[in-house]
């Protein structure tokens, strides 16, 4: 076949694939229902590169190739004159038919031009995320505390993570989960360590040491739970405290300077007595002194004619009449929890002055049992010295000054109720360092026995401590015991 015959098939098959494509883009100007769209335009576009036969030609063929064409040139022409309407930057470029089926077959190729970045458009009342301060665009959002969130930048002050819950609590404007707050304000109870429970009326009731502040559930003074004998703080289930041989519980940290026999407590003994010299108050008489069981002072208390003693527990005795009272020869030794293996022996205490004997409770730590030492020799003092017939607020207050001034100058050396001897301080500081300096915890203790001295509810012990410790803050010790021994009350 010669040339002639190729150019004849060739050529229609171009045309059809024109005539084709025109057809599609007149319909596209001209609304048609094949309008590209939902994602079809690729498919047309895919059709029209394919190679279809070429069929038989006739003059019809030609006739509606020219009204085709007349169609696309009015097509473009209306086009045209839209895209001259549109402002600057929305025109598109069709100068001639062939640059529209190259346009078309470009915008498909995502190559040809740079990535779409969408500009930021803010309406009016745009929202700003109250947690990140971004403007909220699109999407989901939250709106609280009378501001907008992203749903991931409203979290929890507490854990961080962004709350999902429908409910949550505030603590002024800050959002929490609801664990996480119950976690940082519902107090828990530091004797079973669970959530202190509401009662009848729906609130939080529990109970608060003034001192330690030690928080626990009502229910924990009625269920036997232990009580340290010294410090007063209640058992925690994670932490036991030892059983002395009376009964009485002992926590760890009063256990660490406890006292157990008489030989134990002699060096401190002296050191107080020492301390009286120091403030001019020397005690020429030799005093015996034991350390003894709680039976073994409840019974001393019933054989004593005179005194005062602190209910529901008293834990020294300065004694005036003979008796026989068992003492602590050996302290006892721990097994496991329990103090056992004490022993003790029976001594007859004999009359060579107005004082006998002064018995102090045994187990008790350093500072707890110096006090009621310093106590009990004030009330040795005064008996030595003719105070004679004072009353009960008078007597049980001026000895109280004498235990809180001898703690004060050992938790705070240095302080207005040290001696200025220099032999009674050298003898308190010795006895303190054969037990080693006195740790924060020691310190802490003797805070504790100061506060208890000063904030006593009882008339006796705490009303005759004010009283007193008011007259000697205003006079000094010495022209207050002056005025108690002339007068029998303290000087106002």
């Amino acid at each position: 076949m010669g040339p002639s015959g190729v150019n004849h098939l060739s050529h229609p098959c171009i045309h059809e694939r024109k005539s084709r494509f025109m057809k599609w883009l007149g319909k596209l100007f001209k609304g048609g229902s094949n309008r590209v769209g939902g994602g079809r335009h690729p498919q047309l576009i895919g059709e029209e590169n394919m190679v279809w036969g070429a069929p038989a030609r006739s003059l019809g063929d030609r006739g509606r190739a020219q009204k085709e064409k007349e169609e696309l040139d009015h097509a473009i022409a209306i086009s045209m004159a839209e895209d001259l309407k549109r402002p600057n930057g929305y025109r598109w470029r069709a100068d001639t038919d062939e640059d529209l089926p190259r346009g078309v077959q470009d915008s498909l190729n995502p190559s040809a031009y740079p990535p779409y970045t969408p500009r930021q458009f803010y309406p009016s009342g745009h929202r700003v995320c109250g947690g990140c301060n971004q403007e909220i665009v699109y999407g989901n959002y939250l709106g609280c505390l009378d501001s907008f969130f992203h749903p991931d930048c409203f979290r929890c002050l507490s854990c961080g993570y962004a709350i999902t819950e429908r409910e949550f609590s505030l603590s002024g404007r800050d959002p929490y989960h609801k664990s996480c707050f119950k976690e940082l304000t519902h107090p828990k109870c530091e004797v079973c360590h669970q959530f202190i429970p509401t009662n009848a009326a729906g609130l939080i009731e529990y109970r608060c040491h003034p001192f330690w502040s030690q928080k626990y559930c009502p229910s924990h003074e009625h269920d036997n739970t232990a009580r340290c004998c010294s410090c007063e703080r209640l058992e925690s289930w994670n932490a036991r405290y030892y059983i002395l041989e009376d009964g009485r519980s002992l926590c760890l940290e009063c256990m660490e300077s406890a006292i157990m026999d008489t030989g134990d407590c002699q060096p401190l003994y002296h050191a107080i007595r020492d301390y009286y010299e120091g403030l001019y108050m020397r005690l020429d008489q030799q005093i015996s002194m034991l350390l003894v069981e709680r039976q073994a002072l409840n019974e001393a208390i019933v054989g004593e004619k005179n005194g005062f003693h602190h209910l529901p527990e008293t834990r020294g005795l300065c004694l005036s009449e003979e008796q026989t009272v068992t003492s602590i020869l050996r302290r006892p030794r721990i097994g496991g929890h329990r103090l056992v293996g004490m022993r003790t022996q029976p001594q007859k205490l004999t009359r060579r002055c107005e004082v006998t004997a002064i018995l102090v409770l045994y187990g008790l730590p350093r500072l707890l049992t110096g006090a009621i030492l310093a106590h009990e020799l004030m009330h040795g003092w005064l008996r030595l010295k003719g105070y004679r017939n004072l009353n009960i607020e008078v007597e049980e207050g001026i000895c109280q000054v004498l235990s809180y001034m001898w703690l004060e100058s050992e938790v705070m050396p240095g302080s207005k109720s040290m001696p200025s001897t220099s032999a009674a301080s050298s003898s308190s500081s010795s006895s303190s360092s054969k037990k080693g300096a006195k740790s924060d915890v020691e310190n802490k203790l003797g805070e504790f026995f100061m506060y208890q001295i000063a904030h006593d509810a009882s008339p006796a012990y705490g009303g005759g401590f004010r009283a007193a410790n008011a007259a000697v803050n205003k006079y000094g010790l010495a022209r207050t015991l002056d005025h108690i021994r002339l007068t029998g009350n303290f000087p106002l």
